[in-house]
C-alpha cells in the first residue's frame, strides 16, 4: 500500500484522469436520465460534450490550472447560452475552483473566487425552481453557492499551509547554514587558540632548553657535574613540552586512538611557582610574590595567567641581556586577579613585542592581549623608565558584557 501510496503522489495525473472517468460516467447517466424528464433543458448530445469538457477540466487541473479554469468558465457561459441544464458532470466547477485557489496564480484564484460566488446565482437565474417563491429561490441560491465558497476557502487554506511548510523548510536550511558557518568559525577559533598554546609552549620551554645547552656546553670541561645538570634539566624540559604538545594536538585528533594515555592538565596559577623556578634554574633571576588570599579562579582566567608570565619571562630572556632580572606580582583582588610582570634588562624595540612578538612571527603582545580579551581583562605594556619592560594585566572573575 506505501508503494501505492508513493507511485499515486509521483503521478497525480494518473489519479485525476481516474476520477475524470469515474466522473463522466455518472455524467452520462445523469444526462441520459434527465432526457427524459418533463421540463428537460438541451439535448443528449449538446449534455454529452458539456461533460467530456468539464472532465478534461478535472483530468488536467493540477497540470494546467490556469487554462482549465478559463476552460471551465466558458463551459459554465456555454451550458447558459445553449440551455444544457446542470449535471453530475458540473461538480468539477467546484473541483477547479479547490485548484485554482491551492495551486493557480493569484489572479486566477481571485477569478475563481468570484466565479464561485455569481455561478449559482446564474444557474438559478436560467433555471429557476418550479413551484418556489422568492424566498425559496433566495435560499436555493445560497445553498448552492455554499459549497462553492467553501472549496476555495480549502484550496486557499491549502495554499497558505504549503507556503507556510516551504518558509519552514527555508529557514531550516538557513539555520543548517548558519551552524555550518558557527562550526567553521568554531574550528578556526580553536586552531588559534591552539597556535598560542603551541608558541607559548614552544618559545618558553625551547628558549629555557638552548640556555642550557650553551651553558653546558661552556661547562663541560671544566664542571662536568653542572653540564650534567643542565642537561638534567634540558631532559625534564623537553618533557614537559611534549607533554603540553601531545595535550595540545589531541584536540585535533578526537575520536581517534591516543598512545600517551591521558593529557596533561592545562596549567594553572598554582604551576606558576614551577615555571618559575624553571626561570631561575636556567640563570634567570624573578623574584616572586602573591599577594592577597589565594583561591580558586575559573580555568580560563588561571591559563590566561600563567601564559602572562611564561610569555613575559620567555621575552625577558631572549632580550633582556645577559644580566637582567625579573619580577613577578601576583594579586588576588575580590573581584579579579592583578599581574605584573617587570624586568631591568636592555629590553627590545617595542613595536618588535607589537608586530611580530619575541620569535618574530606574531604571537607576543598580540597573542597576550587576545588572551585577555577572550576573559574580558585589560593588559598594558611598555617600558619602564629606566630600562626594562613592564607588563600589567587585570583579570576579571566574570567576562564583561
Amino acid at each position: 500500500m506505501q508503494r501505492l501510496y508513493d507511485f499515486l503522489r509521483r503521478h497525480p495525473i494518473w489519479v485525476d484522469t481516474f476520477w475524470a472517468v469515474v466522473l463522466f460516467g455518472l455524467s452520462g447517466v445523469s444526462v441520459v436520465n434527465l432526457s427524459g424528464t418533463h421540463g428537460h433543458h438541451g439535448t443528449i448530445a449538446t449534455g454529452m460534450a458539456v461533460s467530456v469538457v468539464l472532465c478534461v477540466v478535472v483530468a488536467l487541473r493540477r497540470r494546467y490550472p490556469e487554462p482549465m479554469l478559463l476552460l471551465a468558465c466558458a463551459t459554465g457561459l456555454a451550458q447558459l447560452a445553449l440551455d444544457v441544464e446542470t449535471t453530475v458532470a458540473d461538480f468539477a466547477m467546484l473541483v477547479i475552483a479547490y485548484t485554482v485557489a491551492a495551486l493557480g496564480a493569484r489572479w486566477a484564484s481571485r477569478l475563481a473566487l468570484c466565479v464561485s460566488l455569481v455561478a449559482a446565482t446564474l444557474a438559478q437565474i436560467r433555471w429557476p425552481a418550479e413551484h418556489a417563491g422568492i424566498l425559496g429561490q433566495a435560499a436555493i441560491t445560497v445553498f448552492q453557492t455554499v459549497p462553492f465558497a467553501l472549496a476555495w476557502v480549502l484550496g486557499d487554506s491549502m495554499r497558505t499551509r504549503r507556503a507556510y511548510f516551504a518558509q519552514l523548510e527555508e529557514r531550516a536550511a538557513r539555520l543548517e547554514k548558519e551552524r555550518e558557518a558557527q562550526a567553521k568559525v568554531a574550528v578556526a577559533a580553536e586552531r588559534a587558540r591552539i597556535a598560542r598554546e603551541l608558541h607559548d609552549v614552544v618559545a618558553h620551554n625551547v628558549s629555557v632548553m638552548v640556555v642550557q645547552a650553551d651553558g653546558a656546553a661552556y661547562v663541560l670541561d671544566a664542571a662536568p657535574d653542572q653540564a650534567k645538570k643542565a642537561l638534567e634539566t634540558i631532559s625534564s624540559t623537553g618533557r614537559q613540552a611534549l607533554a603540553e604538545m601531545r595535550r595540545l594536538l589531541g584536540v585535533l585528533r578526537t575520536g581517534e586512538h591516543q598512545e600517551g594515555g591521558e593529557y596533561v592538565p592545562q596549567p594553572d596559577v598554582e604551576q606558576i611557582d614551577e615555571l618559575i623556578e624553571q626561570c631561575r634554574s636556567s640563570g634567570l633571576p624573578v623574584d616572586f610574590k602573591v599577594e592577597g588570599t589565594p583561591r580558586p579562579l575559573p580555568s580560563g582566567v588561571e591559563l590566561t595567567a600563567y601564559r602572562i608570565v611564561q610569555e613575559a619571562l620567555t621575552n625577558t630572556r631572549k632580550h633582556g641581556g645577559p644580566n637582567a632580572g625579573a619580577s613577578v606580582r601576583l594579586v588576588y583582588f575580590d573581584d579579579g586577579l592583578g599581574l605584573l610582570v617587570e624586568d631591568d634588562g636592555k629590553g627590545a624595540p617595542h613595536e618588535l613585542y607589537e608586530e611580530g612578538g619575541a620569535d618574530g612571527q606574531g604571537h607576543g603582545l598580540i597573542g597576550m592581549r587576545e588572551r585577555v580579551g577572550m576573559v574580558g581583562g585589560t593588559l598594558d605594556a611598555g617600558p619602564r623608565p629606566g630600562g626594562g619592560f613592564r607588563i600589567s594585566a587585570l583579570l576579571p572573575l566574570k567576562p564583561a558584557h
